[in-house]
């Protein structure tokens, strides 16, 4: 890393560092997805569990250094699928973490798992190693479509799985798509009441879209057209209100107080140190905000760490960067922000974006008055559209 003085460019000593979030990335998956741009590796018949947990608490003591004296609110171990680790690993995992990191009492601890790779057992070990929520990668409970994306799992193993999850956690997240190939609003709906009839604390529910760098982007279905997702949407939202759910950010709505405290983290432009193979950090300290990325490919990773070298890459963020990556993290939450957090978060003052901020106005993406500022419903059906607004780039009309 070069460590030479920041250019005028380049963001101010922050004040005081923003809360901190464990995210921890194990890349392996039974099968990858036709829709999945995530950095995930096909599984080998004997997975070194016990070298990985190895190589990311390794990982950890190395990042120790940028993270001093700091508490972690949250923790998130996704992938991949991290319920193909057994109960033991993950207990191992936990307790090195807990033995080089303070963690605040009550800290959010969440474990992706996937219906395919559910066991009463397993998840009965994940909840005693110190899991305190699940999330589950239901996508759809019709068979047809979870073959069309190409889960390993069908309607009936996602059922047991997700009475195996209430059975162990009482704070819970499903994954619904929609928008999916041949899918219809009645489909749609289906899977949402269904969903519904578990109860679950938390649900997820994302657009199917097609990514770069996936099979399905070589190969696309024949996906219902914008007009017909966005009914679903809103027939989504109508109904998950209807039930009790808050819809607090673009696809993620919670009953009670359970919204995920690890993505509003995220959302809020919190601090969060990623361990693991691919895994990208974002850490405010004495020179600015740091990004890294670690080595993608496991294997690589593993060996890497071995020799004190997990991170690929690494940049500090410009005063525009930041800007544009506060709003892209904000402006995703319905209520939006206090306009306060800008400068708490980014030290700088929100002036340098008042000709973006404008622009949205004008175009009725955003609302804004003296103490915050949010996407208007038109900014959350357009949000791509808002957020280009603030690219450092952007060229206004």
């Amino acid at each position: 890393m070069n460590n030479a003085i920041l250019h005028a460019h380049h963001l101010p000593i922050p004040a005081t560092p923003p809360p901190l979030s464990l995210y921890v990335h194990i890349p392996w998956c039974v099968r990858k997805c036709p829709y999945c741009d995530f950095n995930s590796h096909h599984a080998p018949a004997d997975i070194p569990e016990q070298e990985y947990v190895s190589a990311l608490l390794h990982d950890l003591e190395l990042a120790l250094p940028l993270i001093w004296g700091r508490h972690i609110t949250s923790i998130f171990i996704g992938g991949g699928t991290p319920s193909l680790f057994s109960g033991a690993a993950i207990d191992r995992l936990l307790c090195g973490v807990r033995a080089l990191l303070p963690l605040e009492p009550g800290a959010e601890i969440t474990l992706e798992a996937n219906p395919g790779t559910a066991e009463a057992q397993r998840f009965f070990d994940y909840r005693a190693a110190g899991v305190n929520r699940l999330s589950l990668g239901i996508q759809s409970f019709n068979d047809r479509h979870l073959v069309a994306l190409g889960r390993v799992h069908d309607s009936h193993s996602a059922r047991m799985a997700i009475d195996m999850a209430a059975a162990h956690f009482d704070n819970f997240n499903l994954d619904l798509m929609y928008g999916l190939p041949d899918q219809s609003m009645e489909a749609c709906l289906a899977d949402l009441h269904e969903a519904l009839s578990f109860q679950p604390s938390h649900l997820s529910c994302y657009h199917l879209s097609i990514e770069p760098n996936t099979a399905f982007h070589l190969r696309p279905p024949v996906l219902p057209d914008d007009d017909i997702c966005a009914d679903m949407q809103q027939h989504i939202e109508q109904h998950l209100a209807a039930a009790g759910y808050a819809h607090y950010e673009t696809s993620a709505f919670a009953r009670g107080r359970h919204m995920s405290r690890h993505n509003l983290n995220y959302w809020q432009f919190g601090d969060y140190l990623g361990i693991g193979a691919g895994a990208h950090s974002k850490l405010s300290g004495h020179l600015g905000i740091l990004r890294q990325q670690r080595q993608p490919h496991p294997r690589h990773y593993m060996e890497q760490c071995a020799h004190d070298q997990p991170v690929l890459n690494e940049h500090r963020l410009t005063r525009e960067a930041a800007g544009f990556e506060f709003m892209m993290n904000a402006l995703r939450l319905v209520d939006g922000v206090d306009v306060a957090l800008f400068t708490e978060r980014t030290n700088l003052s929100l002036n340098m974006l008042e000709h973006a901020l404008h622009q949205a106005e004008q175009r009725g993406l955003l609302s804004r008055d003296a103490s915050r500022l949010a996407p208007t419903l038109h900014g959350q059906r357009f949000l791509n559209d808002l957020l280009e607004l603030f690219l450092p780039d952007h060229e206004y009309t």
